[in-house]
């Protein structure tokens, strides 16, 4: 099963403020003139020209090949980070990629279209509304976890005054501006891990969960956010908490892995270039990604990559209450 790889962000660079309007009468009548397969081969071009063949790349990318030649840029990232910001827009300006592939899915994304003063706000208020919410959504049980998981989330935006998820915002807004980049949601969707989740788990390791979630209140300064480039900190807070439930690592984290390494390879596949008519062979080239996900992800998302990859047993669902 493949998420729904939405919305998708494609920008024209060629805006009628391009055209000078003193230019000879001719002009709109030749672009006019210019067919669809034209047009993408010039703006194609435009864009490869810009496209670094040896791009200058922060230390967070990791660079991986498929076997028809597609290169794939994971850029590891700390949620809460301006840094991890920086990388991001770096990258894809770097090597203007035909997909932009994030660590979220559909119930999530409304996040790209917030702005950080609305984000922050609704990180830090956990209330009754988005309990009955969450367990409508998901279930009683995962709709009670996700609401502990999202006070862990607040507890970190609220220590820092920073909402989570700038690097997918950056990621969105860059997207926009390179031609013919889409932009794909590639993360599994969350009410099918918290169901995993939490069937994974004892009654008592539910309890003993839920307390260690509910009584969180370690001081977190910008400096551990910064020191945690080599392991996400919500990531290394969450794996400090659900070390000694190996079950709930996998579905929380190593499942994922598999999901994100399966959703950039479905990326990573070759374009197909336009053609004059029908009857013209098809051409492909190989195709260019940025992931951009949690730093915890990568050295899985590495291993798995030679891998081949079934993610339909870990899309099912439990029966929850």
């Amino acid at each position: 099963m493949q998420e729904e790889q939405q919305p998708e962000a494609a920008a024209d660079p060629m805006s009628s403020s391009d055209v000078p309007e003193d230019g000879p009468k001719e002009t709109s009548s030749v672009s006019q003139s210019i067919s669809d397969a034209d047009a993408f081969k010039i703006l194609l071009e435009m864009k490869m020209k810009k496209r670094q063949k040896k791009p200058t790349l922060p230390s967070t990318v990791t660079e991986l090949d498929t076997e028809d030649g597609s290169k794939v840029y994971v850029v590891g990232t700390a949620h809460f980070s301006d840094s991890s910001k920086k990388d991001v827009v770096k990258t894809i300006q770097e090597v203007q990629p035909d997909v932009v592939v994030v660590e979220l899915c559909q119930y999530r994304v409304s996040m790209l279209k917030m702005d950080e003063k609305t984000l922050l706000k609704e990180a830090k208020e956990i209330n009754l509304e988005k309990l009955q919410q969450a367990i409508k959504q998901n279930g009683v049980m995962s709709g009670l976890m996700q609401m502990l998981l999202l006070k862990v989330s607040a507890h970190i935006t609220e220590q820092l005054g920073m909402a989570p998820g700038g690097e997918f915002r950056e990621a969105f807004k860059e997207a926009s501006k390179v031609p013919f980049c889409k932009f794909h949601l590639g993360d599994r969707p969350i009410p099918v891990t918290f169901k995993r989740a939490i069937a994974a788990l004892s009654f008592w390791q539910k309890v003993k969960l839920a307390w260690g979630l509910c009584f969180l209140s370690d001081p977190i300064s910008k400096d551990d956010v910064e020191k945690c480039k080599q392991k996400d900190l919500l990531e290394q807070m969450m794996a400090e908490m659900i070390g000694e439930f190996p079950d709930l690592h996998r579905t929380i984290v190593s499942e994922r892995d598999i999901y994100l390494t399966y959703m950039l390879k479905q990326a990573a596949k070759k374009i197909e270039l336009p053609r004059a008519s029908e009857t013209e062979p098809r051409k492909y080239i190989p195709a260019v990604v940025v992931g951009v996900v949690g730093m915890g992800h990568v050295p899985g998302i590495e291993k798995n990559w030679n891998s081949d990859l079934n993610i339909q047993e870990i899309m099912s669902q439990p029966s929850l209450c």
